[in-house]
Formats: C-alpha cells, structure tokens, sequence
C-alpha cells in the first residue's frame, strides 16, 4: 500500500467519535441554511420562478449558455424526466429555447434567451432586499473572508460525487 494511502487511512482511523459529530454538525447547518435561504428567495422570486426554474437560468448564466437536457440533469443531480419538466415549464415561459441538434436527431439541445437571462437578472435583483438585511447583520468583510473556504467545499463535493 502506497506511504501516503497508508498514512492517510491511519489519521481516518484516529477520529474521535467527537471530531466526526461535529462534522456532522458541520453539514447540518449548511443543509438547514440552504432549505431556510432557499424559502426565502422563493418568496422573491418574480415572474413565477420558482428555485429550480431559476436554478437551472443561473446554470447558464455562470457555467455555459448551451446544454443538453441530460448534462443538466446530472449538473443537478435529477432525473432526465424531472429536469424535462422544469426546461418545458422555462420554455413555455420563453426562458429557454429547446431545439433539436443539428449533430443528432435525438439529442436537444437547451438554451437560455435573452428573456431568461433577463428573468435571471430580475430574480437576482429581487433578492437584494434580503441580502441587505444579511449584510447589516454580518457585514461584507465577514463574507468576502468566508467566500473561498466555502468555494473549496463546494468544489470538493462536487468532485466527489463523481
């Protein structure tokens, strides 16, 4: 067994019951933020977006403007069939345009419009009230100091779960 396998696997070995506990803890508070945060910027959303309508106009706007409906099902960890209803619901609010692939006759291919952007954009602006009031209460400096280790989780889950 590799040296850094094997020292890696006695340090897992060593964890107090403790230690993993307050891992646990770690993950529950994140899930309790994500349901709490989540109920509130639903409560903001415009245009009748709800989280994973606008989750999915968001996807293109930071990660790629084009996807197949399959790539966005594994991008959220949902079914073809659930994220199928979702891009139906966007495109008969003319968020997304759903086309054929000129490559393949089977595949589609998905992508936001210039009205889902602009959904995005105003469902983003319409959480700034909330954000307001977080940002009284924690202030920026507290944020920007926490942003990268979150990043670094998140970036790590996600290549886990692969």
């Amino acid at each position: 067994m590799p040296r850094k396998l094997a020292a890696g696997k006695a340090q897992r070995a060593r964890r107090n019951t403790a230690d993993l506990n307050d891992a646990y803890s770690f993950f529950n508070e994140i899930n309790i933020i994500a349901q709490l945060s989540a109920n509130q910027m639903d409560k903001q959303m415009p245009q009748g977006l709800n989280q994973s309508q606008f989750g999915v106009l968001n996807w293109f706007v930071r990660v790629d403007d084009e996807a197949t409906p399959g790539r966005l099902a594994r991008a959220f960890q949902v079914s073809k069939g659930a994220m199928t209803n979702t891009l139906g619901k966007l495109a008969a609010k003319g968020f997304v345009s759903i086309n054929a692939d000129p490559t393949s006759g089977r595949r589609k291919l998905v992508r936001i419009t210039p009205r889902g952007r602009q959904a995005r954009d105003a469902a983003v602006a319409a959480t700034f009230p909330l954000l307001e009031a977080f940002l009284e209460e924690f202030g920026i400096a507290r944020i920007r100091r926490q942003l990268p280790q979150l990043q670094r989780i998140r970036a790590y889950l996600d290549t886990a779960r692969e």
